[in-house]
């Protein structure tokens, strides 16, 4: 069994940024080193007094330590780590691109005043767990012990446990609809269609070469194309696995 450090040094390297990022952000907080109204993100003060940082420092905020922040790092570590040694295995600048994607989403839909959040941290992993569930829609989830069902059904199950627990639903509803914009952009679309309307900036690629960030860029010739000779979905008769890449085992 491997370390701690070991583990930690194992993880890809975008969600282990992000994550560390996090936490390192919360323990910041905790520790009086900022007050989160100067890092929430307040359009007003975004363009009158130009706090741009507001617009990058509210989506490393997943809220104080709790079970809940536990719980949002763990979906990184698991949904993100899973995605990026995945589907995007030796594609980092796409990976990182997905990212810096659903961030824009997430900022153009908070600037509608009944979708604003002021830290949209929950919703971008939210938006990680919805990709990851259209990756590996036939991967079985386990939630608490209770109810097994397929991962495409997971971000709606975890939907509908907040709606139980009455918990706000602007996040998660959020990170769906970022989530879903990406997977149909780079996904659904040019399956049919065959026109690929989202790509990654050239940028990206440079930044990413540059620091040595992850694996050299391998994106895979036939992306979008479904997975020839994988199980059925009993649910819908389709067979179909994500994008071009098969969940062993």
């Amino acid at each position: 069994m491997s370390s701690p450090a070991e583990w930690y040094h194992s993880l890809p390297p975008i969600s282990k940024a992000y994550g560390t990022a996090c936490v390192f952000a919360t323990a910041a907080y905790h520790l009086g080193l900022y007050r989160l109204p100067h890092i929430a993100l307040i359009y007003e003060y975004v363009f009158y007094r130009f706090q741009v940082w507001r617009l990058v420092t509210n989506f490393f905020f997943l809220g104080p330590f709790s079970i809940n922040f536990g719980i949002r790092l763990l979906m990184i570590a698991r949904y993100g780590v899973q995605l990026e040694k995945g589907p995007f295995e030796r594609r980092t600048a796409d990976f990182l691109w997905m990212m810096i994607f659903g961030a824009l989403v997430l900022l153009a839909l908070s600037a509608i005043p009944f979708l604003w959040d002021p830290f949209l941290a929950v919703s971008l992993v939210f938006m990680l767990v919805y990709v990851w569930s259209r990756e590996f829609p036939n991967a079985q989830i386990n939630i608490y012990g209770l109810v097994q069902l397929k991962a495409f059904y997971l971000p709606w199950a975890m939907l509908a446990l907040d709606v139980i627990f009455g918990s706000p639903l602007t996040a998660d509803l959020l990170g769906i609809i970022a989530g879903h914009l990406y997977y149909f952009l780079t996904v659904l679309h040019p399956l049919a269609s065959g026109k690929y309307i989202l790509k990654t900036p050239a940028w990206v690629d440079k930044l990413v070469a540059r620091r040595r960030i992850g694996a050299p860029v391998a994106r895979p010739m036939s992306r979008g194309q479904p997975v020839s000779n994988t199980p059925q979905d009993s649910s819908s008769g389709v067979a179909f696995r994500g994008r071009s890449y098969r969940l062993g085992g």
